[in-house]
């Protein structure tokens, strides 16, 4: 009956003896940690210091908002026993899993201007875990729309298993634990490497993030990282998923706290919540720097805030630090990406420009001459056209962004914002003038960064923006 399908049964399963088992989490309900080879299962001490897990034993508990951690080594001719230290200087990547879910929607998010704020909208989202696909023909479910604007039968109250895993047909995702960094020599001020490079790919803490790079580059990067094992850039609906979860009884249940560590270095947490939107290095606001005494790393009480989980198992770096690129883009009539709004403003991709004329250049051209292609549908979620950025409506039901209204503006610094529900997060939609979105907000912002932020670019290499990889499994 529907109460027994919504029970959850705690147990733990290790068979001891000549022959063991793998540890598996019943509440996971089959989507325990997909394991491919070069992919090494970890559990990490409060102090950062990590080692192979034994994987019939308990190295994960999202009971407990302990998520399960894997590695990527430098050197992946070196092998490590079960139990034995992996030294920081032979990881080359960290990933967190996210297992297959449906939640209960709370929020249609079938908004299309500004009013006002609901504070009482942030809740614990009810998740279950499962590979499994929600129905109409079920009471108390509804099938997943999967597409920009629409709602199918969902009704609030429904439960919904959510986008990111039907469109990858995973029962998990991997998600980099921290932004994406560079192998080599960066300056801290501009990390201009804006090329295809996957060797160079480092996903860890205390590393400059990899800015500068627009979003062509930065996703062939993604998808010839580790194509074995279905890498690729992350998609506005794949944040949503980790956003959601995170804000289940499975993650932290909060804002997750902003890194603000000047120099965009991975894994940081300010050492203060903001309390108010931008305003300059109002300390009550918004301080950022590299000093101990305004951000601290990873491996410390502090550092653990800035975490999906806040513990060291969680997700970095998803508010402040750089803002993120997504493969979220605005689509025209026809379902044709735009690469981006002008010939000077765009992600590199073939593709024709949404707003040729925003930059007073008055360019004809319909698509980009040299554009990288853009990839199967697969790997980038598609948005109805727009115009203005108060479109909210335009959302994939799932990816965090529509769903967090009402919306509202606030000024700060006589520079107006808009904000949605969700403690205050920035809020803009994507249009013809900005076709791409980025998430979580940049080091500087205050409040108004964090994981339910959601922000309008248009592709370009910036010295703000980053990225995030995903492995499909």
């Amino acid at each position: 009956d529907e109460g027994a399908m919504n029970s959850i049964l705690e147990s733990k399963i290790t068979v001891i003896g000549k022959y063991l088992t793998k540890y598996v989490e019943p509440i996971l309900n089959g989507t325990d940690p997909v394991l491919s080879e070069g992919l090494i299962p970890v559990v990490i001490s409060d102090n950062g210091v990590v080692k192979k897990a034994y994987e019939n034993q308990e190295w994960y508990r999202y009971a407990e908002k302990r998520w399960a951690n894997a590695v990527i080594l430098n050197d992946e001719s070196k092998t490590y026993e079960s139990g034995e230290v992996i030294p920081e200087s032979n990881i080359e990547s960290y990933f967190v899993w996210i297992p297959k879910y449906r939640y209960q929607l709370w929020d249609l998010g079938e908004y299309n201007s500004l009013t006002e704020v609901d504070n009482s909208k942030p809740h614990e989202i009810p998740i279950i875990f499962g590979d499994y696909d929600t129905r109409d023909s079920i009471n108390g479910e509804c099938t997943t729309p999967m597409l920009s604007g629409e709602s199918g039968n969902c009704e609030v109250g429904d439960y919904m298993t959510h986008p990111a895993f039907i469109s990858m047909n995973a029962t998990g995702l991997w998600v980099g634990k921290f932004e994406t960094g560079y192998k080599g020599n960066l300056d801290v001020t501009t990390s201009q490497v804006n090329v295809i490079e996957p060797e160079s790919v480092q996903i860890k803490p205390n590393v400059n993030s990899w800015r500068n790079i627009n979003v062509a580059n930065a996703f062939y990067t993604s998808y010839d990282y580790k194509r074995e094992m279905d890498s690729h850039m992350m998609k506005n609906t794949e944040w949503g998923a980790v956003a959601y979860l995170s804000h289940s009884k499975y993650g932290n249940m909060d804002s997750t706290r902003i890194n603000n560590h000047n120099d965009f270095i991975t894994g940081y947490a300010s050492v203060l919540e903001p309390t108010c939107g931008y305003t300059g290095t109002n300390k009550a606001c918004n301080q950022y720097g590299t000093e101990s005494s305004v951000t601290q790393p990873w491996n410390t009480n502090i550092g653990n805030l800035a975490t999906t989980t806040g513990n060291i198992t969680g997700i970095y770096d998803m508010s402040g630090g750089a803002l993120d690129y997504t493969m979220g883009i605005l689509v025209d009539e026809a379902g044709i990406p735009f690469s981006g709004r002008s010939e000077e403003y765009n992600s590199g991709f073939n593709g024709k420009f949404s707003c040729p004329k925003c930059d007073n250049n008055q360019s004809t051209l319909d698509s980009l001459v040299n554009g990288l292609a853009f990839p199967n549908k697969k790997y980038y979620d598609s948005y109805i056209y727009s115009e203005n950025t108060y479109h909210f409506n335009q959302r994939i039901l799932g990816d965090a962004t529509g769903e967090l209204g009402p919306f509202t503006s606030a000024t700060y610094e006589t520079k107006e914002r808009q904000i949605n529900s969700w403690y205050q997060d920035e809020a803009k939609a994507i249009s013809n003038a900005s076709p791409w979105f980025a998430r979580g907000g940049d080091r500087n912002i205050g409040l108004g960064a964090g994981i339910f932020n959601f922000y309008d670019q248009n592709g370009k290499d910036r010295n703000w923006c980053t990225y995030r990889i995903v492995l499909g499994m």
